[in-house]
């Protein structure tokens, strides 16, 4: 049996979002949930170095991680499809036309990143430190692939441009993203396991 067999064939663990009692309103209130807490957390900017921060990629990996494979990604296909009409993407921009910018591969990126986590999640990768930060940081990364990718198909030039722009600048930033939430999913854990009585 292969490495990826067996993984598959690990129980399924509940997510945070199954803590909430009821069925299909419950998932659909979730999923919406889920976007428009992207949506805001894309119009938080803090102040870093080298590059302004936004809270945007933290709530994709949390998003993800709540609310599980489906409906995590249900919910970022529901943002980025928000964004056509409403200005919901970072700094108030929306337009399909985005996902033909230098922007549209994160977005694609986001889709991605909240189905990975979420997996990982379901297999109880949220419930300690160490490994919800891993799984933060496998999400991150699979935003920046199609993310750089379609950054460099939009301002052609060296790759190193591209991945330098695109992808080594948000480093630091997405170090830290990955540790907050590292952080908050454990703890999170801890709160339901104190109001259930375990």
């Amino acid at each position: 049996m292969t490495a990826t067999a067996a993984v598959d064939r690990l129980p399924r663990h509940a997510v945070l979002a199954d803590a909430v009692p009821g069925a299909w309103a419950r998932d659909a209130a979730l999923v919406l949930a889920g976007a428009l807490l992207t949506a805001l957390c894309a119009q938080i900017t803090i102040p870093f170095r080298p590059v302004p921060m936004t809270a945007q990629t933290l709530a994709v990996g949390l998003v993800g991680a709540t609310l599980g494979v489906r409906r995590g990604t249900l919910a970022m296909a529901l943002y980025v499809v928000l964004g056509f009409v409403f200005p919901v993407y970072a700094d108030g921009t929306s337009g399909i036309s985005t996902l033909w910018s230098a922007s549209g591969g994160y977005l694609i990126g986001f889709v991605l990143a909240t189905a990975a986590i979420g997996w990982l999640a379901e297999r109880g990768a949220d419930r300690r430190v160490l490994t919800a930060f891993v799984a933060f940081v496998t999400a991150q990364l699979l935003i920046f692939i199609p993310g750089v990718a379609v950054l460099h198909a939009v301002i052609g030039g060296p790759w190193s441009t591209a991945i330098h722009s695109g992808f080594t600048v948000f480093i630091l930033g997405g170090l830290v993203k990955a540790a907050a939430g590292g952080l908050i999913l454990p703890s999170a854990w801890r709160l339901v396991r104190r109001a259930e009585g375990r």
